[in-house]
């Protein structure tokens, strides 16, 4: 696993070790951000179940403000320590151990509202739509918000039952990407 893009291109990332993290692949990375594009440049992101921080650390790679990742895994905490110490990049990012499925209100705490979000949780639980809805109601997302969600293609995510708006789909194997667009 390396970053694709940007400043950091080519530089590898600590790897998973076990089953419990499922990293986003290299190829479907490159494939988000082609797909995202000039939305990623000073941007305020936002990883949720962010595992190894591979899509934020992309994003800070290729021009991103700051970054939050966020996961509730011991694992996993300590391969996003590891990996941001090893990109040099602790000055524009912060870590919190939560348990997203609790809430998101503890996003209010932080000052810039986000304009990209990656979730990307364990696939077919349910998690998906529960995260949105938490997201929506945070009330801390910029009013240009890009979300990008990756997710199983049998997990379909209800439409209206958020003021997201799916705005572009794409299928990548058993994986589908779903970004969306808020209205507010």
């Amino acid at each position: 696993m390396r970053v694709i893009g940007g400043v950091l291109k080519g530089k590898r990332l600590c790897p998973i070790r076990g089953l419990t993290i499922r990293p986003t692949t290299d190829y479907l990375r490159e494939a988000i951000f082609n797909i995202l594009a000039d939305r990623v440049e000073d941007a305020v992101v936002l990883d949720l179940f962010a595992g190894t921080g591979s899509l934020g650390i992309e994003a800070l790679s290729r021009g991103a403000a700051t970054a939050v990742f966020v996961d509730k895994g011991p694992q996993a905490i300590k391969l996003l320590t590891r990996n941001i110490c090893a990109c040099c990049l602790e000055g524009r990012s912060t870590i919190l151990r939560r348990d997203i499925l609790r809430g998101l209100n503890f996003l209010k705490s932080i000052d810039s509202p986000f304009e990209l979000v990656f979730i990307d949780p364990p696939y077919e639980r349910g998690f998906v739509e529960r995260t949105l809805r938490f997201l929506d109601v945070a009330e801390s997302i910029s009013d240009r918000v890009s979300v990008v969600i990756e997710h199983s293609r049998r997990e379909l995510i209800s439409e209206n039952t958020t003021r997201f708006v799916l705005t572009d789909q794409r299928h990548y194997g058993s994986t589908l990407v779903s970004f969306y667009g808020a209205v507010l």
